[in-house]
């Protein structure tokens, strides 16, 4: 049964979707929470909360569920993703397949056509990810 989002209010509202997303591994639900959740106040969310498993099921999520409607969505959460606490600790205890999920998912939206990036803009983002 898919978890029920509503948006979160707070860093704690947040951190309690994010427990029970990654308790059921609910893809689907995570992509609710990213889809009604603006993507500028993901570091404020996140807290110093964030997570290697977080980051993994942010990262399928958006590419499983997300990508294909609003690849623009996609590219402003990996943006702000970026600047949440404890990234580059997270990003660099990613394996090597999880980084693959990453590169899948930015070589998803380098195929799709969106006004809110350009190439340029991936290929400095996908820098920030160290791909």
């Amino acid at each position: 049964e898919k978890l029920c989002v509503s948006e979160p209010s707070n860093a704690y509202d947040f951190g309690q979707i994010i427990n029970a997303v990654n308790a059921n591994k609910d893809k689907a639900a995570c992509a609710d929470l990213l889809t009604i959740t603006e993507p500028k106040k993901l570091p404020v969310l996140l807290s110093n909360k964030l997570e290697g498993e977080t980051l993994l099921i942010f990262i399928q999520s958006l590419k499983h569920y997300v990508a294909g409607k609003d690849p623009g969505l996609v590219y402003q959460h990996l943006f702000y993703l970026s600047k949440a606490e404890r990234f580059k600790v997270v990003l660099g205890l990613l394996s090597k397949n999880e980084k693959e999920e990453v590169q899948q998912l930015f070589d998803l939206l380098s195929e799709s056509q969106s006004d809110q990036y350009s190439s340029e803009d991936l290929e400095s983002l996908k820098k920030v990810y160290e791909l």
